[in-house]
């Protein structure tokens, strides 16, 4: 049976950051990344005539295992494994696999390195069907990898990776995807660091690119290589340098060579991005035409090297710190210069604590030169407030990337408190500051005290008004809920108690809702017979892709309700429980199939502690097939849960101190019983023996309940452990597809709805008492009362 993906990818990484013992996080990926590589490239190459990866005699992966537990293992793996397979296919810069201060020494790196290979002979971890799509095992545990090595390698050492979802941005706003494409167009990163930005790029490509790179440290240069390989991109380019001070890809006459797309995401605000480079006479030209930056602040240089690498006709991308666009001086003119160039297409607010090695918030700089000469504004968008917390960073949801590359790909301007397009001329009223505040006002409005409507009472019509996308809804529900009380001012219609009812009860609100389940039932009923056309080896980053973009398109335009919301619920059900559930079925077809939950006790003996399904879990089973009996052991548990309350309410009433239980150091079976004896012939302990009695009478009661639950319990499981394998193919479809799936979307759909029906309800009651008592009257209510307390001050002779 295939293992969850989701399990593959915490064990892989729980068990190499086991093995880790005090070696720096960033130092260690490289040896975790190797053994995946070696893994990799052995299972999809070793053997194969005309590979793009020659794997040399006795240099693969199951030679590395035949080395396990040798005392010279580190040795060994570099002369006969690593150094053979770099140099065969031009690799540098890989890790030494025998360096004791980093693996330890004697048994400590045998044990290790042992311990390691072990991880990666996993089965699950076969690559020689690997997919060239990036719909694979590997693609996904190395970003995993990646993104919890970069978590873990502290501040000054998480460059090596940009976090997946803004690589996904920028992938999707260059335009690559619209761009026809083949081996002929060139992408390229002059800060690649591990290359998980240009491969996200190339992705976004109909057709298969060229890809270059260049990265300053040789440990992650020679990553992002191998990283080039794992992902079916063996002919990449990745040079190791300084881009600014010697940039490796340059033609024939020395000039820099340019290419169709250049995404990047540099060291921000770089102190040292001039060492070895002559800004003032740079034989490359990339400061002539804009200004030279500050000798301190490196952020333009990196952005200028990409408009002088980018062809007439390229685009780009780049990550960038907040203050490239409101820095003064030589940084001005830099942006000034830009500007009227008309290069810069648009800027993207992202959220602070984004990146892997620092908290602050950064922007992507949209670069667009075919369009230059036209240019007349630019587009902005502030996604600074669309995130979720992960531990200690911040990380954009599904939600809030579709949600930047939509309006970013189609200038979406409708909403001027996230998106806007701005005229070259407000921006240069500005002096070109380009500080994305100064154009969109993304903060909340505040929610205003009407002194009037404190003094005298009545809600400000400007209040309800605010709430107009409920009134342009259910227009006749504002007369139901207000009536008029004077100019700008309302009365609630209703008591307060009546507002829920006489929202969800009204005819308009009740066929909004209504219209909504029908929208819902429309996407449910077409989408389950897409699912159940699922089969073996299909792909499911497509099912899902074209699964939510389907949603997303069934809920565009529909008022009230956030079509983003709806998609992120999808979404959410997808990475915890959906997409592990396609995996299995991709790989074993749609089998449902128990197995036995064993567990290894601390005397070291396997312990059978039941059963399960992924695929179909047991309530699943028991609700379509046995809900008779689950009806009835819900009932014996109801009685018992009342007669464990009567016990407890009997142990109270008669625990006090003359109390018939007063005499028991423990109200037990045990002991009740025993006092019943030591009274059996006390006449003045009739009463004490009452209630002795009657507890010990719910407590074989009690008893018997359990047992009965229990062998009830028994039975409804050996009866549903019993039905899987009479299921039939279309039984299971129905159970995954329908009663699994489709069930658990539609319950958090649903609560989005019943979200928007409480949000309304919570305003209208939050507005009728704020404004319910003016002021005179609380300032006579506390007048009467303050005359109250001292009419009783008097009596009790604290007042004269």
């Amino acid at each position: 049976m295939a293992i969850k993906k989701s399990e593959l990818y915490s064990s892989l990484w729980a068990s190499c950051d086991e093995l880790r013992g005090g070696m720096d996080a960033s130092q260690y990926k490289d040896y975790v990344l190797v053994l995946l590589f070696v893994k990799y490239v052995s299972d999809k190459y070793a053997g194969v005539p005309y590979a793009p990866i020659t794997i040399p005699e006795g240099a693969s992966f199951k030679d590395m295992v035949a080395l396990k537990g040798k005392p010279d293992i580190g040795d060994q793996i570099n002369k006969k494994i690593i150094g053979p397979l770099a140099n065969a296919n031009k690799l540098s810069d890989m890790p030494d696999f025998n360096d004791p201060s980093k693996l330890g020494s004697g048994q400590e790196i045998v044990d290790r390195l042992t311990n390691l290979i072990s991880i990666f002979e996993n089965k699950a971890l076969d690559f020689s069907k690997n997919r060239a799509d990036g719909d694979d095992i590997l693609g996904d545990a190395y970003e995993y990898l990646m993104r919890h090595f970069a978590a873990e390698s502290g501040k000054s050492k998480g460059q090596f990776y940009t976090p997946s979802e803004v690589s996904r941005i920028m992938a999707r706003i260059i335009g690559i995807h619209e761009a026809v494409t083949n081996n002929d167009t060139t992408v390229y990163d002059p800060t690649c660091g591990s290359g998980s930005l240009l491969l996200k790029v190339g992705d976004e490509a109909h057709a298969k690119v060229t890809l270059y790179g260049q990265e300053k440290d040789a440990a992650t240069s020679g990553l992002a290589r191998m990283n080039m390989i794992l992902h079916n991109n063996p002919t990449a380019e990745i040079k190791q340098g300084n881009t600014l001070a010697n940039p490796r890809f340059t033609s024939d006459d020395g000039q820099l060579k340019t290419f169709d797309f250049v995404v990047a995401n540099p060291p921000f605000s770089d102190k040292r991005w001039s060492t070895g480079l002559d800004p003032l006479n740079d034989p490359h030209e990339r400061f002539k035409h804009f200004g030279t930056p500050p000798a301190k602040q490196g952020d333009f240089a990196y952005l200028l090297h990409i408009v002088r690498s980018l062809r007439s006709s390229g685009k780009g991308a780049c990550i960038l710190p907040h203050g490239v666009l409101f820095r003064g001086n030589a940084e001005a003119d830099i942006r000034r210069n830009l500007i009227r160039k008309g290069y810069i297409k648009g800027i993207i607010g992202l959220p602070a604590n984004l990146f892997y090695g620092t908290g602050i918030p950064a922007c992507i700089v949209v670069i667009d030169k075919e369009n230059a000469h036209t240019r007349k504004s630019i587009f902005m968008i502030d996604a600074s407030a669309g995130f979720m917390k992960d531990g200690p960073k911040n990380r954009l949801r599904d939600c809030d990337i579709h949600k930047i590359v939509d309006t970013f790909n189609r200038r979406d301007d409708s909403d001027p408190k996230y998106s806007r397009m701005v005229g070259i001329e407000e921006i240069e009223k500005n002096d070109f500051n380009l500080n994305i505040p100064r154009y969109i006002d993304s903060q909340q409005a505040e929610d205003i005290q009407d002194i009037e409507g404190h003094l005298k009472g009545g809600i400000p019509s400007t209040d309800v008004d605010a709430l107009q996308p409920y009134w342009n809804v259910c227009p006749q529900l504002r007369q139901t809920l207000f009536k008029a009380n004077r100019p700008g001012y309302l009365d609630l219609a209703v008591s307060k108690q009546a507002i829920k009812p006489s929202i969800y009860e009204h005819p308009e609100f009740v066929s909004f809702i209504t219209s909504m389940s029908a929208l819902f039932a429309d996407w449910q009923q077409h989408s389950s017979q897409t699912l159940k056309a699922l089969q073996v080896n299909c792909h499911p980053k497509t099912v899902i892709h074209e699964l939510a973009e389907d949603l997303l398109a069934h809920y565009t335009g529909k008022l009230l309700i956030d079509k983003y919301a709806v998609y992120q619920h999808l979404m959410d059900y997808w990475a915890t429980t959906m997409q592990d559930d396609c995996y299995l079925i991709a790989a074993d077809g749609w089998k449902a199939e128990t197995y036995r939950l064993i567990e290894t006790n601390k005397k070291g003996k396997e312990v059978d502690k039941g059963w399960a399904c992924d695929l179909i879990p047991k309530p699943l089973i028991v609700n379509r097939y046995f809900a008779t009996q689950q009806t009835a052991i819900r009932e014996q548990e109801a009685v018992l849960e009342s007669v464990v309350a009567q016990m407890a309410e009997m142990e109270e009433e008669h625990g006090g101190e003359d109390g018939p239980f007063s005499e028991l150091d423990k109200v037990n079976k045990a002991n009740v019983s025993a006092r019943l004896k030591e009274i059996k012939h006390d006449h003045e302990a009739k009463e004490e023996a009452v209630a002795l009695n009657a507890w010990l009478k719910l407590n074989t009661q009690e008893t018997d309940l359990k047992k009965n639950l229990k062998d009830a319990e028994a039975q409804l499981d050996a009866l549903a452990y019993a039905q899987y394998p009479k299921l039939s193919e279309a039984d299971i479809k129905t159970l995954v597809v329908d009663d699994k799936w489709l069930a658990a979307i539609a319950a958090a759909i649903y609560g989005e709805m019943d979200r928007i029906s409480q949000m309304l309800t919570q305003r209208v009651k939050e507005l009728a008492e704020r404004y319910e008592s003016p002021l005179p009257t609380l300032t006579d209510k506390v007048a009467d009362l303050s005359a109250k307390v001292a009419v009783h001050l008097k009596k009790m002779g604290f007042l004269q």
